[in-house]
């Protein structure tokens, strides 16, 4: 039997291939992610450039197209301008032909020019990594062999597959899908699983894009980001500084009235405010729809797209889409009385002319109106909502 200079047992080449593709994901995460798309670190040049070649060597894709495409992804999420969204494209797509929306946008030159800066533009960048990216997958191709044999041939081959299916299909594809979300955030993005370890934290989606420019991806006790744990110890030794991370929600119990404090707290967490406004206001809807369904029996209302309607904002509406659920909401003073009250607190952080007064002035109006409104669950997120520091 032909072997290479490393004979290892079956279960050897296993425990191998899946080391060297977790360095790939640590790669894509800490370096192509953290660092160059969204700046959240700063890295080492040592540590910057080793990312780089390997991969270069384990997946062939540039830099500046990686950061260009991801960047344009955050400012166009779930558009049709969306290099990848499984809202707009589906998700059999996304899933199985991520990798052929990702080369299809690295050819668009206008994304690269306008979503690209800042990226490595060094003279080995523009003679060997961008102008050779082929080269790179072919000497890994070559070390497998020689060093495994022709089973390197397979570990090469899951190597090449491993970015295209977990990053571009299952992340990019999933992630905008199924999941569960800790945060309200401007678009569909969730958590896969809690457990951010086969890609890196990247799993962790929902929280990424509720906060893209953080470091790191966990945010409740029970999620783990393994890349934020590598950071962690590279920043120990030096090799790393975080530049910044996702702000830590705190509460004061003590407090009473809405002040400036509390205005600025719940800006910065708007979105854990919405998602705490979700929680506390489900059961009410789930009752609400319920009868809605006893009273609309004859109705051509979508009752299903009814709940996920309420935690929309109304501009991400289409214009059938808002004519049916106004018919919907004329059912059920509850419901248009959540939504509207849903409405009022997200206008909060989008007056940007309204002065600071004017604000605190409007947040404290609308906890007199959530208390005043009869529904027991918004009165006491009111309530709640003080509390923010």
């Amino acid at each position: 039997m032909l072997t290479g200079l490393i004979d290892l047992p079956w279960w050897g080449y296993i425990v191998v291939t899946l080391a060297l593709t977790h360095i790939t994901i640590a790669a894509v995460t800490i370096f192509l992610h953290r660092h160059q798309a969204h700046r959240a670190l700063d890295l080492h040049p040592v540590v910057s450039h080793f990312f780089r070649f390997w991969l270069w060597l384990t997946t062939g894709m540039e830099t500046k197209e990686w950061a260009a495409i991801h960047r344009k992804h955050h400012a166009r999420c779930e558009t049709p301008e969306d290099p990848h969204s499984p809202q707009v494209l589906g998700l059999r797509k996304v899933f199985w032909e991520g990798a052929e929306l990702y080369k299809a946008e690295s050819k668009n030159a206008e994304t690269l020019e306008r979503f690209g800066q800042g990226t490595p533009d060094d003279w080995i960048e523009r003679h060997l990594y961008s102008k050779h990216s082929v080269w790179g997958i072919a000497i890994m191709l070559i070390v497998n062999v020689i060093l495994f044999g022709p089973i390197g041939i397979s570990m090469w081959g899951v190597q090449m597959l491993w970015i295209p299916v977990f990053a571009a299909g299952v992340v990019n594809g999933v992630g905008h899908y199924w999941g569960y979300r800790n945060f309200e955030c401007d678009d569909a993005a969730r958590n896969i699983v809690p457990w951010g370890i086969l890609i890196g934290g990247e799993e962790l989606h929902n929280n990424h894009h509720s906060y893209p420019t953080s470091a790191r991806l966990s945010n409740k006790w029970y999620e783990f980001d393994i890349g934020w744990l590598y950071i962690r110890v590279m920043e120990t030794v030096g090799l790393a500084r975080v530049k910044k991370t996702a702000p830590q929600v705190r509460f004061n119990t003590t407090k009473t009235e809405c002040d400036a404090e509390t205005l600025q707290a719940v800006i910065t967490h708007r979105y854990d405010v919405l998602a705490k406004y979700a929680k506390t206001l489900r059961r009410t809807c789930a009752e609400e729809v319920v009868k809605l369904k006893q009273r609309a029996s004859n109705s051509s209302l979508d009752l299903s797209a009814l709940k996920r309607w309420l935690h929309s904002d109304a501009k991400d509406l289409e214009a059938t889409e808002r004519a049916e659920f106004d018919e919907a909401l004329r059912y059920s003073k509850v419901l248009s009385t959540v939504y509207a009250m849903r409405q009022d607190l997200s206008a909060l952080w989008q007056r940007s002319t309204a002065t600071k007064e004017q604000l605190v002035s409007h947040l404290q109006d609308w906890c007199r109106r959530a208390e005043a409104s009869g529904i027991a669950p918004l009165q006491e997120f009111s309530r709640k909502l003080r509390y923010y520091a």
